[in-house]
């Protein structure tokens, strides 16, 4: 099983701080955003990532190598590089398929869930199922109150409406995902990820589980900073 990470957003909300570091390179209580990510995928048994960048993306080349030190291979998908900007989550999914399996882990670099495991019995699971993506879902944060999904009580996603808890939850930007679901987008395009999650949970090939562990999706320098006062 490999993983894809997400990283090729421009940050915008993150300015000024995201003007001269990609936001993946942003530090959390010392360690840079991304690498939460490479460790734990690493202590997951994921030993191929993929990571794909745009903006000031030689910084994150430059940072992360290889992979070598956290023991992963890590290949990357040039979104800048080579279409002169991000694809967005679809698209830059869609581009990089070359470089993985048939199903493989979805997180984006701009979240932080330090208490989220990447576990391989999850992935035979979902790999046994046949279903199109597994996500994780949180507690709707300040910023996104409505939040993105309903959940059934059979485990699977609601486009619309809500599930048996009254509730919609939101997408955590952790997944499993299969390469399927993306085959469709041209390679090079820009698409959004969300109608094809969409589409998937109407034909009910897309289940889902509540994360209640730490989960942030950190947007602003206010809330890095404020994640570096607060205890770990």
């Amino acid at each position: 099983m490999k993983a894809i990470i997400l990283a090729a957003g421009r940050g915008k909300r993150m300015r000024p701080l995201s003007d001269t570091t990609p936001k993946p390179l942003l530090e959390v209580h010392g360690k840079r955003l991304i690498e939460w990510h490479l460790e734990a995928l690493a202590a997951g048994g994921v030993r191929e990532i993929v990571v794909n960048t745009d903006w000031l993306e030689e910084h994150i080349i430059a940072t992360i190598g290889d992979g070598a030190r956290f023991g992963v291979a890590v290949t990357y998908s040039r979104e800048g590089r080579d279409h002169g900007g991000a694809l967005e989550t679809a698209g830059g999914i869609a581009k990089a398929l070359p470089l993985l399996g048939d199903a493989f882990w979805i997180v984006s670099a701009d979240v932080w869930a330090p208490g989220f495991r990447f576990v391989a019995g999850e992935a035979a699971r979902f790999v046994a199922s046949g279903r199109l993506a597994h996500l994780w879902l949180v507690p709707n944060p300040s910023f996104h109150p409505r939040g993105d999904f309903g959940l059934d009580d059979d485990g699977l996603g609601l486009a619309e409406g809500t599930g048996p808890d009254g509730v919609r939850w939101t997408y955590a930007n952790i997944a499993l995902a299969r390469a399927r679901m993306f085959n469709r987008i041209v390679p090079g395009t820009h698409a959004p990820l969300a109608p094809l999650l969409y589409a998937g949970m109407r034909e009910r090939r897309i289940s889902a589980e509540i994360y209640r562990g730490r989960w942030e999706n950190v947007g602003t320098p206010e809330q890095l900073a404020a994640l570096n006062a607060a205890s770990r």
